[in-house]
């Protein structure tokens, strides 16, 4: 029997767990910025005054896979079919741009009802308890983004990301799409996939498991080293954009060289050339 002072201790001990535990923000909060950063514990929401992007109009060699991120993001934010998406690839080529450059172009095309929430890859296992306050806020949209998501050795928080992808009793909140970036096609290093095939009792199965993940995101766009026309045309963009006083062969033999010592050729790349350019030139990186 339960006596008066051992429930007060019990009540006592419920109400610190409750002021312990914060409440989730309040959906009406959502309204206030366009773009949010998700922190796990404690489980919060918080506003990005000003998401480093981006225009998108600057990111060149990657047309087909711009339109196609685009117009899936569009048809989310009308509320119609759309699928998560996995951009996959080289390094450096504007995967994680692409996405802010297409959350931002669709968010003001559709009154700013398209909210960009970023996750860390180490907070993918609280996705669930992200899921449960976005589902709350209906008439608003969300891209839940991941970058640069990989899992390696014994990590399981995959089967977190599967299960919010497509799995799970209630499945994923109609107003909630994800989008993640990765150098990894399947997420996961070869090395990690041939131990599987050598140590498993049955390989073929342990496998699958491990590379069924990539197959919950139903857009696969990849992202490929660029040729030195493209890198030249992704050079000629930025120097155009910000009015820089160094243009044409003197610009391209700049750039050229800058390629060859850095050993590659990308857009992450051809910004830092710009940005060298422009700070031996006294050029501010604001569009004019």
């Amino acid at each position: 029997m339960v006596t008066k002072s051992q429930n007060s201790l019990i009540s006592r001990i419920a109400d610190a767990l409750d002021r312990l535990a914060p409440l989730p923000p309040k959906p009406g909060n959502l309204a206030r910025s366009s773009a949010f950063i998700w922190h796990a514990s404690p489980p919060t929401l918080e506003p990005v005054a000003k998401v480093n992007r981006v225009d998108l109009q600057l990111l060149k060699g990657i047309d087909q896979t711009r339109d196609t991120l685009l117009e899936n993001t569009r048809r989310f934010a009308k509320g119609l079919p759309a699928n998560n998406a996995l951009l996959w690839g080289a390094r450096g080529m504007g995967k994680s741009s692409l996405v802010k450059a297409a959350h931002h172009q669709v968010n003001e095309e559709h009154g700013g009802k398209l909210k960009l929430i970023e996750i860390h890859r180490e907070d993918i296992e609280s996705l669930p308890a992200l899921m449960t306050i976005l589902r709350s806020s209906p008439k608003l949209c969300f891209i839940v983004f991941c970058d640069d998501l990989s899992f390696d050795g014994q990590d399981t928080s995959y089967k977190s990301l599967k299960a919010a992808l497509d799995g799970g009793i209630e499945g994923r909140p109609e107003n909630v799409i994800l989008y993640a970036t990765s150098n990894r096609r399947h997420l996961l290093p070869r090395d990690m996939i041939e131990n599987e095939r050598s140590t498993a009792i049955n390989p073929s199965e342990a496998v699958q498991e491990k590379v069924s993940l990539s197959d919950r995101f139903g857009l696969w766009l990849g992202f490929h080293n660029c040729s030195q026309d493209e890198f030249l045309d992704m050079v000629d963009g930025y120097a155009a954009h910000y009015k820089l006083p160094v243009k044409g062969a003197a610009l391209h033999a700049g750039a050229i060289e800058w390629s060859v010592t850095r050993g590659s050729r990308s857009g992450r790349v051809a910004w830092q050339y710009i940005q060298d350019v422009a700070g031996k030139t006294g050029t501010r990186l604001t569009a004019k």
